[in-house]
């Protein structure tokens, strides 16, 4: 009768081994993250409750980027929307390379329709371009249910498919055009290692907006002379957009600041900025809840300019 027993007693140091393996790998899971002052993986989110889209950094950057390309080509905000839903219908914001036939990218762009060479269109500013031209050709496209309007541009086989992310757009486009201010909530990796670079933050500002939103000044850091330990700080002056060519409500400095804004929030994770102030708002990469907070003591609000602090090596 003793037979029994030793299988029970393999499984008891079974359980008990795994046990300990699971105990083992939360311990190294806290250490590593109390060592590297990270806040878990990075999230970002538009909206509240019921109204609320919740998506990763490379998605917010996406994202970003087919905003500011909108607002620059001088398009509502309507357009913006058309194509983020558009994008999510076709990639879920993800720059992929891969898809039916020779679809690639965003908006699952063809090199033999004519969009592009599959190197343009894995770039989310060509690729965005190329929508909004095609967007741009729809006679009265702002007047169109929203998935009308984006089936004229990329004849998909299911063209019922773009209406269901429309409320998810609205609200990326919202904040994404400075339209919502504060709106765009996410957490950062602050962990040590790569130092967020300025030449690439201006590069990629300047690719999405023009150069009228290349930075003013670049304080901090070794390549404004000083000590390495300093973080740079990028400041970008806000100037409303003029012109015929102007969207509608874009020639609000609150707003373009808030575009600008949003903009690095989004990018924030891709481009090691650990740090974004506009107005009397700051966000910053460490904040659990990846929100916008109104320090205290911060002295006459800032609304002529919009702050990055990228992170130290």
């Amino acid at each position: 009768m003793s037979e029994p027993t030793r299988p029970r007693r393999r499984g008891r140091l079974a359980r008990t081994a795994a046990a300990f393996a699971a105990l083992l790998g939360l311990a190294s899971y806290v250490a590593v993250h109390q060592l590297t002052g990270s806040t878990g993986t990075p999230r970002c989110s538009v909206g509240s409750g019921d109204n609320r889209y919740e998506f990763t950094p490379e998605q917010a950057s996406n994202a970003a980027m087919i905003a500011a390309v909108g607002t620059t080509r001088g398009l509502p905000e309507r357009a913006v929307t058309i194509a983020l839903a558009t994008a999510l219908q076709e990639s879920a914001l993800r720059n992929i390379e891969h898809g039916d036939r020779d679809s690639l990218g965003l908006f699952q762009q063809r090199p033999s329709q004519g969009w592009g060479t599959a190197e343009q269109i894995m770039d989310p500013v060509y690729a965005a371009g190329r929508f909004y031209e095609g967007l741009e050709k729809v006679p009265g496209y702002s007047r169109l249910p929203l998935t009308v309007a984006a089936q004229k541009v990329q004849r998909s086989g299911f063209p019922q498919a773009y209406a269901k992310h429309e409320p998810d757009a609205a609200l990326l486009s919202a904040a994404l055009t400075g339209r919502s201010p504060a709106a765009l909530t996410c957490t950062a990796s602050t962990a040590k290692g790569r130092p967020g670079d300025p030449a690439q933050v201006r590069h990629e500002l300047v690719r999405a907006f023009g150069e009228k939103a290349a930075p003013e000044a670049v304080t901090g850091g070794p390549s404004a002379g000083r000590s390495a330990s300093e973080p740079p700080v990028l400041v970008v002056p806000v100037r409303a957009a003029t012109g015929a060519g102007s969207a509608p409500g874009a020639g609000s400095d609150e707003r373009r600041g808030w575009e600008l804004a949003q903009w690095a929030v989004a990018c924030a994770d891709t481009l090691r900025i650990t740090e974004v102030a506009f107005g009397d708002r700051v966000w910053r990469a460490g904040e659990a809840d990846g929100g916008w907070s109104k320090p205290s003591g911060t002295p006459t609000p800032d609304a002529a300019s919009v702050r990055m602090r990228l992170a130290q090596q």
